[in-house]
């Protein structure tokens, strides 16, 4: 089963345990946090927050550790991979390098974002050899 994390009507609807035989599709897709996630994950501190926005952002996207800041929403988009997978994916093991700080917006997948209840489940496979 393959879903396409940009056709939202592939997606399957999600169910307890769905992600444990999943290759970590949703880690493929933008993901957009607020300063509070940024300051659990450690990319700005809590001093920071007396700053003006832009000037977090700026710096941010200087050291490449987010690609888009949304001024309206106040919302920065992470920066990913070449191949558009999330940076702090594990290659290997396809696992969140930072789950316990991990961002809201991955805390609540899939019960939001663009398809809330479903997401863009894409089950492993085992090679042979």
């Amino acid at each position: 089963m393959c879903a396409d994390v940009n056709r939202t009507d592939t997606w399957t609807k999600y169910k307890q345990g769905l992600c444990d035989s999943c290759i970590s599709s949703c880690c493929s897709m933008p993901v957009e946090v607020r300063l509070p996630d940024l300051i659990r994950m450690g990319l700005a501190d809590e001093f920071e927050m007396e700053e003006p926005i832009k000037d977090i952002a700026k710096r941010l996207q200087k050291q490449k550790l987010i690609e888009h800041f949304n001024f309206k929403n106040s919302l920065f988009t992470l920066s990913r991979r070449a191949n558009g997978d999330c940076s702090y994916l594990d290659q290997k093991t396809r696992l969140c390098t930072i789950y316990d700080v991990r961002p809201n917006t991955c805390r609540k997948h899939p019960q939001v974002g663009p398809r809330p209840g479903f997401c863009a489940y894409t089950k492993k496979t085992t090679f042979s050899g």
